[in-house]
């Protein structure tokens, strides 16, 4: 078997020219979003981006879904500097954020020291991350971003794992993370193909496994304030989501005609569990059963 060499991309901007109009909306989408949340261990939801403080703008204004904690994120396609520094306790005394974000190229070792002491010296409601945004590639595939964390309050990942262990979660998350643990206990009896891991008490409202298909995976998600339920398919190679559409939309109408839903959830109402459970089995059984095979051609340079 042949292996590729992995590159690392120095240059973001061959990728994202502008802060504001390239990498602030590429963060926004919600795929990506996902990823940031997946890599930190909170469900981030878009509020708004470019949002008001003042006669400034913050480059992301989100929440956390499970509390709605208002979470601001600041952008930086370069090496820290003392500007930037200033602009996220701004936005975040004028939003009365609970979480802060700054995404940045590379930390400047005297800004790393700076959010580590914010971190030492502000209370646990208060969450300061430092976050590296690099691009990698094999040979000439498409780049693949990639978050790194340089800087986290205090002890974060013992604290996720740890208030799951003293029952600490809140009631909203306690009922997600049982949702889907049902839902695995349902598809289990069922015998699906799919293969699904235990959720993840870090984020109870969103649950996402592999298919089968590398850079391809599903995720399902909640949300408490609309009460909706969906289920997706998550590309991480643009060139490939462009080129399954253009091959797969029509036909996919046909084999499944609520690809595209929203569905309403309420969690409350536990006696209504075994019904979503079955029909979140079978839509996501049906994603994968039409989407894998073609997709499998795509990728190998067999569709028509």
């Amino acid at each position: 078997m042949k292996l590729g060499n992995l590159t690392k991309v120095t240059d973001l901007r061959k990728v994202w020219e502008h802060e504001a109009r390239s990498f602030t909306k590429w963060l926004a989408r919600e795929e990506n979003l996902n990823l940031l949340s997946n890599e930190i261990g909170l469900n981030i939801s878009l509020i708004k981006t470019e949002a008001e403080a003042g006669d400034f703008s913050v480059d992301i204004l989100a929440e956390e879904e499970e509390t709605g904690n208002k979470i601001i994120i600041e952008n930086q396609l370069e090496r820290t500097d003392h500007d930037h520094l200033g602009k996220i306790i701004t936005y975040a005394s004028g939003y009365e954020a609970n979480t802060i974000i700054w995404i940045v190229k590379e930390f400047r070792s005297e800004h790393k020291s700076a959010i580590n002491w914010l971190n030492e010296h502000t209370d646990e409601k208060l969450n300061f991350f430092g976050i590296t945004i690099e691009l990698w590639q094999i040979g000439s595939s498409d780049v693949a971003p990639k978050f790194n964390i340089v800087c986290q309050p205090n002890s974060w990942s013992k604290t996720i794992k740890s208030s799951t262990k003293k029952g600490e979660l809140s009631e909203t998350a306690l009922k997600q993370l049982n949702f889907f643990e049902e839902f695995i206990s349902y598809c289990s009896s069922k015998n699906t193909k799919l293969s699904l891991a235990n959720p993840q008490p870090a984020t109870p409202a969103y649950y996402s496994f592999g298919i089968g298909l590398s850079n391809i995976w599903m995720a399902i998600k909640m949300n408490r304030y609309k009460k909706l339920l969906k289920a997706d398919l998550y590309f991480a190679e643009k060139e490939l989501y462009n080129l399954t559409k253009v091959e797969l939309e029509n036909k996919a109408k046909s084999k499944i005609p609520n690809l595209i839903w929203d569905d309403m959830l309420n969690l409350d109402n536990q006696s209504k569990w075994p019904d979503t459970h079955k029909w979140l089995l079978e839509s996501a059984e049906n994603l994968v059963d039409f989407f894998y095979p073609e997709i499998f051609k795509i990728k190998n340079g067999q569709s028509q």
